[in-house]
């Protein structure tokens, strides 16, 4: 047995035991679970947004934990079983990756040939609508593809409701993009910001707040797509910026109190002062400091890393 599957089993017998014999696991229901999970997947979100692979490794241990916990429940209520859930998605990927499992593929052993057709034989020459896998975005395309024919009635319809709002943006923009709704080039996509940069300023002219918020809603859709041109993950740029906020905002009141003050008794304009003199001290030091939250009691720590430049 690979030390993988040692480690595997170790983590399965554990969580059995657990939900046998420890009160608090006994008691635990998917629901119970969710915010939970939800917690622990932000808390791995944190740990990437900041290379923190120490943090990475153990948020990872906890969502393995909670995996096997709703496997683990739903056996419990006879809906499905670890073993279905594993190869559940090990016959997806198959069926969704044809360039590599299938007929003609470089793994194609993995699964049986298709009567009537040589090994030799590209998977999509015979399937409408994929085409030959030679990009990252072929195989998305042939990806969304797939999900139709399995059913699926949109391109759309994975996109969870509950996603936050600039994920659940990038993720339409995505999968719109794959069936050929998307700009040929990034300029496009600019002066399309520019075009809704344009009506909001009317919109606010107008003084109609419901059309401002439209307006400013379409700008943002705008933006974050011109980010998906630029290569940038638009919500992860947004945290940084938070959390450069709140690294300067916190040493501006370490200043203050240092000076026996407090920012409320300060003008706006030893404010701005007081931030620039945190911005440029940043952008003179190598490796500039910035603030993250521990997860663990809410207080606001220092870490070390490189700065952001705004």
């Amino acid at each position: 047995m690979s030390a993988n599957n040692t480690a595997f089993e170790r983590l399965v017998k554990i969580m059995d035991e657990l939900r046998e014999q420890c009160p608090w696991d006994k008691k635990q229901t998917i629901q119970t679970l969710r915010p939970l999970t939800i917690e622990e997947t932000y808390e791995l979100a944190d740990a990437i947004t900041d290379s923190d692979w120490k943090g990475i490794k153990e948020e990872l241990g906890d969502l393995f934990l909670h995996l096997l916990f709703y496997a683990r429940i739903g056996t419990e209520q006879g809906q499905f079983t670890l073993v279905e859930v594993l190869n559940g998605i090990s016959d997806k990927l198959i069926a969704r990756h044809p360039h590599i499992y299938g007929p003609g593929g470089t793994a194609a052993n993995i699964t049986p040939n298709e009567p009537g057709r040589p090994d030799s034989t590209p998977a999509y020459a015979s399937q409408p609508g994929l085409v030959e896998v030679k990009t990252e975005e072929d195989v998305k395309r042939n990806w969304e593809q797939l999900k139709l024919r399995e059913g699926k009635k949109s391109v759309l319809s994975g996109v969870p409701v509950s996603l936050p709002a600039t994920v659940k943006a990038t993720r339409l923009q995505e999968k719109a993009g794959k069936v050929g709704f998307e700009w040929d080039e990034t300029a496009q996509v600019w002066e399309k910001v520019q075009e809704e940069m344009a009506e909001l300023q009317e919109a606010v002219t107008e003084g109609d707040q419901n059309k401002i918020e439209e307006e400013f809603g379409d700008l943002s859709f705008s933006l974050i797509n011109y980010a998906r041109f630029l290569h940038i993950d638009a919500e992860n740029a947004l945290e940084r910026t938070n959390k450069k906020f709140i690294a300067r905002f916190t040493r501006m009141e370490e200043e203050a109190r240092s000076q026996g003050r407090s920012l409320a008794d300060m003008t706006l304009a030893e404010l701005d002062a007081m931030w620039d003199t945190q911005k440029h001290a940043e952008r003179a030091s190598p490796e500039g400091p910035t603030l993250t939250l521990n997860k663990r009691d809410g207080e606001a720590v220092q870490q070390i890393q490189k700065p952001n430049k705004d």
